[in-house]
């Protein structure tokens, strides 16, 4: 068999190449250590997707002073982009539970790398066309971020999952402030704001490049040994995702926490600028002083996002688990995500108060704010993942994206930029822009208050919600023995069963034929 040459030896296993299709698996297969690659190239394009997102932000006043736009419509920017973004999402959540998910990222990413690269030529008479491809890139971000996480899922199970999830959900915090520092100093060491946006569609092409020669794609349910993962209706899709409690409470929860952590994210470095020229008394800030913000913005961001997701899931994790003196939990996820959106609160509250008068000490308080909001980012997902059965992973993920985004961040930067125009009025000094800010953003912290209270609510659900799509997948729940979760669950505040579901999600569908 050795002197036969169309047959090769790929980790102990025999495969004979007929075809430049066969070489090329052939050529995968001898990586040492696929799934840590599969993390590497996923977080890394994740990295670039959140760049990209804030490169905008980190350069606003200077796009401000170029289209000449008030507040109302920088706010739209961050809007149109969501817009676009939760739209496609849906979309993309339903091809990417029925068809090949890697192509699907390769062409949202290759859209998302030519509309980023065109909008840095747009005139300033132009403002529309500019407001449209910021549109577009979200057409391609969308593609993949309703996808990703369903390949870590299929290739990851448990507490090694949750680990997965953290690590790439760290792109969030840092990919949004290297998106803030990388934009404000490339504009401010070539003296054009184009080139601040530029920078990202070049390291878009290595990441296409990966996603297409490197990445492999697993199986749907391939970590769990799925069962049953047969082809469903859209129509049937969106039935199942309802009849899930934990999937509408989380959903809520994080909405909330998406609407305020979006709106400090647009307008944090806008308050601040305003802060320091009512403080210096003057009316414009240094260019030189502007990407200092960004860049203090952008640490803080990137070393609090990165903070906070490692604190969520880490004491997530050891409270499911019993570990560090908790009381092993189920619901640990739930509660973790609903205690951080409540104790950021207070904290965005001191912030926004600090930055009047003590500049340094209102960072202090976005570090911790920041913190508090990121503890349920790779949670959240983690909740889906494993409440949802494998074959609807996608769409869910596109469903709940778009309603976060829809009621989140799509609307609370214009919302905030909206009533901070009608608090200033006609006044345009530095105190004037400082003080109609600073109260416009009063709003996202109420709002806080709901996530919180929401992710809580869900406690009630998950464990029996984690069953049911177990049984579905045809797989042995590590819960099924929760006899205390089961306990504190009133009978009418209780998931109904699986076999109740899989009732109630037929009667659905037959509603639905016969109207």
């Amino acid at each position: 068999s050795m002197t036969d040459p169309d047959r090769m030896v790929v980790d102990g296993v025999e495969t004979r190449r007929e075809n430049g299709e066969e070489e090329r698996r052939g050529w995968r297969e001898q990586i040492k250590h696929p799934k840590t690659v599969l993390v590497a190239v996923l977080l890394t394009v994740n990295l670039l997707n959140y760049m990209d997102r804030f490169t905008i932000a980190g350069v606003l006043t200077q796009l401000q002073h170029y289209f000449n736009m008030d507040d109302k419509q920088a706010g739209m920017l961050q809007t149109m982009f969501i817009v676009f973004y939760m739209l496609c999402a849906p979309i993309c959540g339903i091809l990417g539970d029925r068809f090949n998910r890697k192509l699907i990222m390769s062409v949202g990413l290759s859209i998302w790398i030519v509309a980023v690269m065109l909008s840095s030529f747009v005139g300033r008479n132009y403002f529309g066309l500019f407001l449209f491809l910021r549109g577009m890139v979200g057409v391609g971000e969308a593609s993949y971020s309703t996808v990703a996480p369903t390949i870590i899922a299929d290739s990851f199970t448990g507490a090694e999952r949750s680990i997965v999830l953290m690590i790439f959900y760290f792109a969030i915090p840092v990919g949004s402030g290297l998106g803030y520092i990388g934009g404000a100093y490339v504009s401010l060491w070539t003296g054009e704001w184009q080139w601040g946006v530029r920078f990202t569609p070049m390291l878009g092409i290595i990441c296409l490049l990966l996603l297409i020669f490197v990445l492999e794609e697993p199986s749907r349910g391939e970590a769990e040994h799925a069962e049953g993962m047969e082809r469903t209706t859209v129509k049937e899709d969106l039935i199942y995702l309802t009849t899930i409690p934990t999937f509408r409470y989380t959903t809520a929860g994080f909405t909330a926490v998406i609407f305020a952590a979006g709106s400090l994210a647009w307008w944090t470095p806008s308050l601040v600028e305003h802060a320091y020229a009512v403080q210096h008394g003057t009316s414009r800030v240094p260019e030189a002083e502007k990407a200092s913000i960004s860049l203090t913005f952008g640490l803080i961001t990137a070393s609090a996002g990165l903070t906070g997701v490692t604190i969520g899931s880490t004491i997530a994790g050891a409270w499911r688990e019993g570990r560090w003196g908790f009381k092993a939990s189920h619901r640990a996820d739930a509660v973790v995500c609903g205690l951080g959106a409540l104790a950021a609160v207070p904290a965005l509250f001191a912030c926004l108060i600090a930055a009047s008068h003590y500049i340094n000490v209102a960072w202090c308080f976005v570090f911790l704010a920041v913190t508090l909001m990121c503890l349920n980012w790779a949670i959240n997902m983690d909740i889906l993942m494993y409440v949802i059965v494998a074959n609807r992973r996608a769409t869910a993920t596109a469903i709940q994206t778009m309603i976060s985004h829809l009621f989140g961040d799509a609307t609370s930067p214009y919302i905030v930029g909206v009533v901070s125009d009608w608090v200033r009025g006609d006044d345009v000094s530095s105190a004037g822009n400082f003080f109609s800010l600073q109260t416009a953003l009063f709003i996202p912290n109420a709002v806080l208050i709901f996530g919180g209270a929401a992710y809580l609510y869900a406690t009630f659900y998950v464990v029996e919600d984690q069953k049911r799509a177990a049984h579905r997948m045809h797989v042995h729940s590590a819960w099924e023995n929760d006899d205390d979760a089961e306990a504190l669950l009133a009978p009418a505040a209780r998931s109904p069963s699986a076999s109740e579901a899989d009732e109630e999600e037929e009667e659905g569908v037959e509603t639905l034929v016969r109207h």
